[in-house]
């Protein structure tokens, strides 16, 4: 389902998604003793790992969907690599490097869409321990005015009925998210550390960052438009001038742990 919905919107994700902040890198580096390897799971288009790329020397950025890897953030210290779910445990943790080989893994706005019961096992595999460390975090509401939020809030309320199971998880802020690793200081299981990001954004960017929503392409296969031309009049409205330049507050949610010994 995942493979399938984000390689229909690769090219359009790629342009509407926000890069994460450098400050978070330094803070995930900070956990580990050693930087030599780190691997960010379900990369889609590199936005963590290049980021990751800063603080680690050799990043393995993998996606199940090879479309998303043909729009991915080139990167000398990244290698991006096409992961089929046909591939093995195994062969999966040779790809990475073996058993006790890797410093952090990241999954950024992803790890909702995992098989959880596969993910946790090989992670628990791969990291190093001790000194190994596993990040996960999701992007929830976004805030701009009262005004546009009401109406941000309406669009995702008109998505209820097509949300899957891994929507809902980002949705509750991770707070319901399945997360058995040790706490690092940073959020644990049923309590994530909040944080915010922010992105410039102009009105035509809010329309990209709406239509790359999986929801809007549940419902579109199903024959509902959640952006109908009378809900996109109610934005602009809002927004005020065409080229206006807004910032927009991405409510983003993070946990970090190591492997319970």
């Amino acid at each position: 389902m995942a493979d399938h919905l984000f390689n229909k919107q690769a090219a359009i994700y790629s342009e509407a998604r926000p890069r994460y902040p450098s400050e978070w890198f330094s803070m995930l580096a900070a956990l580990t003793p050693q930087h030599s390897v780190a691997w960010d799971v379900g990369t889609g288009n590199g936005q963590a790992a290049v980021g990751v790329a800063e603080q680690y020397k050799k990043v393995i950025a993998t996606d199940i969907s090879d479309e998303q890897l043909k729009h991915a953030i080139p990167h000398p210290q990244v290698q991006y690599v096409h992961t089929p779910l046909a591939m093995s445990d195994d062969e999966l943790v040779s790809l990475i490097g073996g058993e006790d080989s890797v410093d952090l893994i990241t999954a950024a706005t992803a790890v909702q869409w995992f098989d959880l019961d596969r993910f946790y096992p090989i992670v628990k595999r791969v990291l190093r321990k001790p000194g190994g460390i596993i990040a996960v975090w999701c992007y929830g509401s976004m805030e701009f005015s009262p005004e546009i939020d009401g109406i941000l809030r309406r669009f995702f309320e008109l998505g209820i009925p097509f949300q899957s199971q891994s929507f809902k998880i980002a949705l509750q802020c991770y707070k319901t998210l399945p997360f058995p690793f040790e706490s690092v200081g940073v959020g644990c299981e049923g309590q994530p550390l909040e944080l915010d990001m922010r992105k410039e954004m102009s009105f035509q960017g809010l329309l990209k960052f709406l239509r790359s929503l999986p929801v809007v392409h549940i419902a579109k296969e199903q024959g509902v438009d959640l952006l109908p031309e009378e809900l996109l009049k109610e934005f602009e409205r809002a927004w005020g001038e065409p080229e206006m330049v807004r910032t927009a507050i991405y409510k983003t949610y993070l946990l970090a742990g190591k492997v319970k010994l």
